[in-house]
């Protein structure tokens, strides 16, 4: 019951019949536990470090889920995962280290809750890896889609063009254009060499380019 768990000391003062008992104090030393210091510092050194990279988190997460309450979900879980690993994180890229584990995230939501997709076959090497040719066609194509970012009228037919890219498209487009991250950075992010990610947002942007002509051609 509760009260055999309460430390009482008696006071009253002992009748004649009573034996007088030593007191002993460490009967009466109380049993609640000490807070968890390695909890509360890791507590800090998430507020200190990830905090200012929340929007950045959402921003990943929604535009890979295409859903605000499932970003929040996302963004929810990858923040406890991030609070149980903090430890494995000893400095560098604060916002990348998140921003990681926000895709990782992602994609084991994905399996889970995998929804119909625009069918397009992913295909690293359909664009030639010649290092000349993919810088031209990085150049080329990134001053579209940066022009087109950037004007208000657009923003609708850009949204639904990127929510039409499937995944692996879509994330790189976003890291380099929306977060405005280094190629080095979204290769952390996304475990895939440098050369991967150029020749994705290469593809990326070939989509996205040819997806709005034909939204902006139904518009």
């Amino acid at each position: 019951m509760y009260r055999e768990h309460l430390n009482v000391v008696r006071l009253r003062p002992k009748g004649p019949s009573e034996t007088a008992m030593p007191i002993q104090p460490d009967r009466y030393v109380s049993t609640r536990k000490a807070p968890n210091l390695d909890t509360q510092t890791n507590s800090k050194k998430f507020e200190e470090i990830f905090v200012v990279h929340l929007d950045a988190a959402y921003d990943l997460a929604h535009w890979l889920t295409r859903d605000k309450r499932n970003a929040e979900d996302v963004v929810q879980e990858a923040c406890l995962r991030a609070f149980k690993f903090i430890d494995s994180f000893h400095g560098g890229n604060s916002r990348a280290w998140l921003l990681a584990i926000v895709r990782n995230t992602y994609y084991t939501w994905l399996e889970k809750n995998r929804t119909e997709t625009l069918n397009v076959p992913f295909d690293d090497d359909g664009i030639g890896v010649n290092g000349a040719e993919l810088a031209a066609q990085e150049s080329d194509s990134g001053n579209s889609v940066e022009q087109l970012l950037h004007q208000k009228d657009a923003r609708r037919l850009i949204n639904q063009a990127l929510g039409q890219l499937p995944p692996e498209f879509r994330e790189v487009i976003v890291l380099r254009e929306m977060e405005e991250l280094s190629y080095k950075e979204i290769a952390a992010i996304a475990n895939i060499p440098i050369g991967t990610v150029m020749s994705r947002l290469a593809r990326a942007r070939k989509l996205l380019l040819h997806s709005l002509r034909r939204l902006g051609g139904e518009s």
